[in-house]
């Protein structure tokens, strides 16, 4: 899917759920970001804050392209910006502080994801916000929180901080070195979806009763959230011990081009996968025919007869015929096998953006996987460069005239 381009046309009647909802985030990076493009993606406004010079940390990361000033824009930045106006505004300086707290008013969401105490040691903290806005609902996505009494609350924190403590990394491999963030960004993108859930629950508690209130989303309970089976194993006896496995086979396994991934839990599953394979006499193996039995016997027994099964089969072939065989599978893709995907054609998982730098291949960007009957997808925008939109909101919100965006531009308030 490109930018511009519109999926469910039939559906434009009906408007997007967040038509008329506005938000102000001073944000980075993507915990928050994801979430304010998903609010974006529903049909909410979304004005970014960034500091006027460097923009926001999102835009040093790498790998990067240019923007058509030359400046270096990060991966992070192109991947959480879509559909979005970025406002170039020193947060630290007084001036910076009131215009602010001038906008907060005329928005709906007041969001940010700083360093727990940062916006409260700047005058923009909830307390600042609910007294200019009392029905602004105001968001935080931090690494420990902003409420309550964590021991971490003063620590940064990035998406593997928050995955490590969370415990998923010793539960995968214990007692090796950690393997950090094995699939991507989970702490950023699972906060950011708990974000948008307490948006969405703040906004309907405001419909009813007209009041705004605090959200405060801390990475750490988000990744204790997903990671579920980690403390509630645990607490059910399971350990990270060979001769204690969970009885359960979920195994990469090897086909001609590439890996399998074979989930079997139940004995009815592994009698059809023994069929399948050709190892009837599984089925009737006083050791095999009982899931205790599967993992102590999975590398001298069960896996030489799967891998010797698909060693003529394609991984996308073999996951095709496992499933048909009512045995749960899927090939391990690389990112060209997602690109190609005719699922993800299918389902517009994928948006190009053209590069602006002289490169012909577009960035590719995840779609939106919340689909709406009455919702189109799309049309998408690019990501704003630093600071487009300054002077077009500064106008349009607070009535600024040229003169004195210019003179606040002159002083490095704006950009």
């Amino acid at each position: 899917m490109r930018l511009g381009e519109t999926a469910n046309q039939e559906a434009q009647r009906f408007g997007k759920p967040l038509d008329g909802v506005r938000v102000l985030a001073a944000e980075q990076m993507q915990a928050l970001p994801y979430a304010t493009q998903l609010l974006a993606r529903l049909g909410a406004e979304v004005v970014k804050v960034e500091h006027p010079v460097t923009g926001e940390s999102g835009r040093g990361s790498s790998p990067a392209m240019t923007d058509p000033d030359g400046r270096s824009i990060g991966a992070t930045y192109l991947r959480n910006s879509l559909n979005k106006r970025s406002v170039g505004l020193d947060l630290r300086s007084p001036e910076g502080r009131e215009i602010f707290l001038a906008l907060a008013p005329r928005f709906d969401i007041v969001a940010e994801n700083f360093k727990p105490g940062t916006m409260d040691r700047m005058g923009l903290g909830y307390a600042d916000v609910a007294a200019v806005h009392p029905r602004g609902i105001y968001v935080s996505v931090s690494g420990f929180g902003n409420t309550g009494d964590s021991p971490y609350r003063e620590w940064p924190a990035y998406a593997a901080i928050v995955e490590a403590m969370s415990g998923v990394y010793d539960w995968k491999a214990p007692d090796r070195p950690p393997v950090t963030n094995p699939v991507g960004a989970l702490g950023d993108i699972g906060s950011a979806l708990f974000a948008v859930i307490g948006i969405l629950a703040a906004l309907r508690h405001r419909d009813t009763t007209g009041e705004g209130q605090y959200v405060d989303i801390a990475m750490l309970d988000s990744a204790i959230a997903m990671t579920d089976v980690v403390t509630n194993f645990w607490s059910m006896g399971v350990r990270p011990d060979p001769e204690k496995v969970l009885p359960l086979i979920c195994e990469g396994f090897r086909a001609a081009d590439g890996y399998v991934i074979i989930q079997v839990g139940r004995e009815a599953q592994f009698a059809k996968l023994a069929e399948l394979i050709g190892r009837p006499e599984w089925i009737d193996d006083p050791v095999l025919s009982n899931r205790s039995g599967w993992m102590p016997n999975l590398e001298t027994v069960i896996r030489p007869a799967v891998e010797a099964w698909l060693a003529n089969r394609t991984k996308l072939a073999a996951a095709a015929e496992l499933s048909a065989a009512g045995i749960v599978a899927g090939p391990s893709n690389r990112a060209p096998d997602v690109i190609a995907d005719p699922h993800v054609a299918a389902r517009h998982m994928l948006v190009e953006m053209p590069r602006t730098d002289g490169v012909a291949d577009p960035i590719l960007i995840p779609g939106n996987p919340v689909k709406l009957s009455k919702v189109t997808e799309g049309p998408e925008t690019r990501v704003p460069w630093l600071g487009e939109h300054t002077a077009a909101v500064l106008a349009a919100e607070l009535g600024y005239d040229p003169d004195r965006i210019t003179a606040l531009r002159d002083a490095g308030v704006v950009n």
